[in-house]
């Protein structure tokens, strides 16, 4: 379950998806699978060969890309998800959502 953001938030992660950018969208989310995660990341270019080469470039394995939605993204979780952040200067994430 996603919460804490804004539906202008994710319309415009999905048009930079759409357009072939690398998008960042970070929100809360709860996963019973995950129980200490309270956030993830989703890491989102409808550009599948430059969406790999961004895991690759990031120590990421890009089979772990979400393929099956018209919006294909890498969640980030956890110390990658804040390591990848600062790299990408997302520092308005980082502190909106109480990782810093």
């Amino acid at each position: 379950m996603a919460f804490g953001i804004k539906r202008q938030e994710m319309e415009q992660w999905k048009s930079a998806v759409a357009h072939g950018e690398i998008a960042f969208l970070t929100h809360y989310w709860l996963d019973p699978r995950f129980p200490n995660m309270r956030t993830v990341t989703k890491v989102g270019c409808s550009d599948m060969t430059k969406l790999s080469r961004w895991c690759l470039d990031h120590g990421l394995n890009p089979r772990y890309i979400h393929a099956r939605s018209e919006y294909p993204h890498f969640d980030l979780l956890g110390p990658k998800q804040i390591e990848v952040l600062k790299q990408a200067n997302q520092y308005e994430q980082l502190e909106r959502f109480g990782m810093l």
